[in-house]
């Protein structure tokens, strides 16, 4: 750029355009309502007002995370947690007291299983020796039938 044309630009007090800045402009401009974001209303040292790029504030440092509640799911088990491992440690003590008992009381139904089936089978055999031989049933049929759609008729005889 040439030093005659080079200027120094001082930005406007930040306060919104209105409609009277905009009409106290040498030359033409856009209305309020059509200027972009990032352009202003700026006044040259000569006291020429123009619209000119200006610098945005840097947007401020986010803030650090504030601490979330804990959710109701993650309380209630954390509380149940405890209560659950310590009745399936109460379980594993007694089954380890009870264990003697527990190995009479498999004994004891195995003997109940092999007396059942013992039982079951003595009383088929002696059902089966019980009944009397006879000799087989013989039935015999005649069925007598006229015509091709004729109506049959038959008797059965036991022997």
């Amino acid at each position: 750029m040439h030093p005659e044309h080079a200027h120094l630009i001082t930005t406007a007090p930040a306060r919104p355009l209105t409609p009277t800045d905009l009409q106290q402009a040498t030359h033409p401009l856009l209305p309020a309502h059509e200027i972009p974001p990032g352009v202003d209303l700026v006044t040259l040292p000569d006291g020429t007002r123009t619209l000119a790029y200006t610098h945005q504030p840097p947007p401020a440092l986010q803030q650090a995370p504030t601490a979330q509640p804990i959710p109701r799911w993650a309380k209630t088990t954390a509380l149940l947690a405890p209560t659950i491992g310590g009745g399936i440690a109460a379980a594993g003590v007694g089954l380890s007291a009870a264990a003697p008992g527990l190995i009479a009381m498999t004994s004891a139904l195995w003997s109940a299983v092999a007396l059942a089936a013992t039982v079951t089978v003595g009383t088929g055999g002696l059902v089966w020796a019980a009944r009397r031989r006879q000799a087989p049933a013989q039935i015999t049929q005649h069925i007598t039938a006229t015509g091709l759609f004729g109506r049959a008729n038959g008797t059965i005889n036991h022997h």
